[in-house]
């Protein structure tokens, strides 16, 4: 070795994102093992806050000249950052080019397209991701004397049962992903023209008003209006925390949200996959993912772009996506993660963190893939708010889903032009 090269200096690339508090640990431990485990690159984590403000705070670095190497991008934001031009090299090249190994079948079939083109390559790598499941308080269903249901017609059965028993028989979570976007994969009914948005953004449009999912809604104001669901706001935690309290028998989260839910739920749980409609032809498909992506930036000189590369294949491999898996409740994004997981008897202990990629492994529909929609943070507010009036009684279902079909398809317009 050289004197010159012994002490040469790693590479330097930087990687912002959107996460706080215990996540924000485990992602600079990520960064630390990257960094011990060779000597060429160092990457530096920087959080940004929320996920919104890590992707606004990425597009304006990226307009300055001054962006990160690798950007956390959240599953709504994905449209936006892919349509910026310029901004991004895809994942697949960046790590081809630099001499990896790549292949798009070592992903597990419900990650690996959310974030791809519409030929299946991979523009940003999954990073955080998860899957909406069902949790289930184990005690209620024992009190009340019955199983947790598959479907949503075995839930209408069992539903006064727990009401009975005390419990609140159902809540739920952010509702746009979980009875919205993934409504449409687990029924396998197409979500929005021109391929869910894969195909273009140039007049692309959200079938909000599908009779079926109308149908969801209004079985949920019913079941509200009976005592067996509740609806406690927009807030993710406002819904969870009725559930780790006790008060609550079935609620429909994030598979993501186990690693927490083992240290604050008050009683024993356990989980399953999401619920569907059986009465509806071909429905019992895979869900898709939530969670986030990160994106290589373009404009960056060759070796660090070769470090993200590094960065990137270093993440993907089995041991870390098994020590990134374990330690946050998120799903490992290769199905050689999950094998070994398996194979060492991690679901034996803990069935509750195999069941996100297990609902992901299911059969994929046509409709499994997910969307690519522009100006889609926006559209998901305009989902809220009607959600929130069709609750409070302010509106009927059918109304609040042709508000949120015309807006959205406003909004959908508008990022044609900006994108075109």
């Amino acid at each position: 070795m050289t004197t010159t090269s012994a002490f040469a200096q790693p590479v330097q690339i930087t990687w912002w994102h959107g996460m706080g508090g215990a996540n924000e640990q485990v992602i600079n431990q990520v960064a630390e093992k990257f960094n011990a485990a060779q000597d060429a690159c160092a990457i530096t984590p920087v959080s940004k806050g929320t996920y919104e403000e890590a992707l606004a705070s990425g597009i304006a670095a990226f307009r300055s000249g001054e962006q990160p190497n690798i950007l956390q991008v959240f599953d709504a934001g994905a449209a936006t950052i892919i349509s910026a031009k310029g901004a991004t090299i895809p994942a697949e090249d960046l790590i081809v080019e630099a001499g990896h190994d790549f292949n798009r079948a070592d992903f597990i079939d419900g990650i690996r397209y959310f974030y791809a083109d519409a030929d299946g390559k991979f523009i940003g790598m999954p990073f955080n991701s998860s899957a909406p499941i069902m949790y289930i308080n184990t005690q209620a269903l024992e009190e009340a004397g019955v199983e947790a249901p598959k479907t949503w017609e075995e839930f209408e059965t069992i539903a006064p049962k727990l009401k009975e028993a005390g419990y609140i028989p159902l809540t739920a979570s952010q509702l746009t992903w979980q009875f919205t976007e993934n409504f449409f994969s687990r029924q396998n009914i197409q979500f929005a023209s021109n391929n869910n948005g894969y195909d273009g953004f140039e007049g692309t449009t959200i079938n909000a008003t599908d009779p079926n999912l109308i149908m969801m809604f209004q079985k949920l104001k019913d079941w509200k209006d009976a005592g067996l669901y509740e609806y406690y706001g927009a807030g993710w935690s406002d819904n969870q925390k009725p559930f780790e309290e006790g008060k609550v028998a079935l609620w429909i989260g994030s598979s993501g949200s186990f690693g927490g839910l083992s240290k604050t739920a008050t009683m024993p749980f356990s989980a399953d996959f999401l619920p569907f409609w059986q009465a509806i032809d071909g429905a019992g498909t895979a869900s898709f993912i939530g969670g986030a992506a990160l994106f290589a930036m373009a404009g960056k000189p060759d070796d660090q772009n070769k470090c993200s590369a590094d960065f990137f294949s270093f993440l993907t491999s089995t041991e870390i996506q098994k020590f990134y898996h374990q330690a946050t409740g998120y799903v490992a994004i290769t199905k050689a993660a999950y094998d070994e997981a398996k194979a060492e008897g991690y679901y034996d202990e803990k069935p509750v963190a195999a069941v996100g990629m297990e609902q992901l492994m299911l059969p994929q529909g046509d409709w499994s893939k997910g969307y690519r929609l522009g100006f889609y943070p926006q559209i998901r507010s305009v989902m809220e708010r009607e959600y929130n009036k069709i609750f409070a009684g302010e509106t009927t279902v059918e109304d609040a889903f042709k508000a949120i079909e015309t807006e959205g398809n406003e909004l959908l317009a508008r990022f044609a032009k900006t994108s075109g």
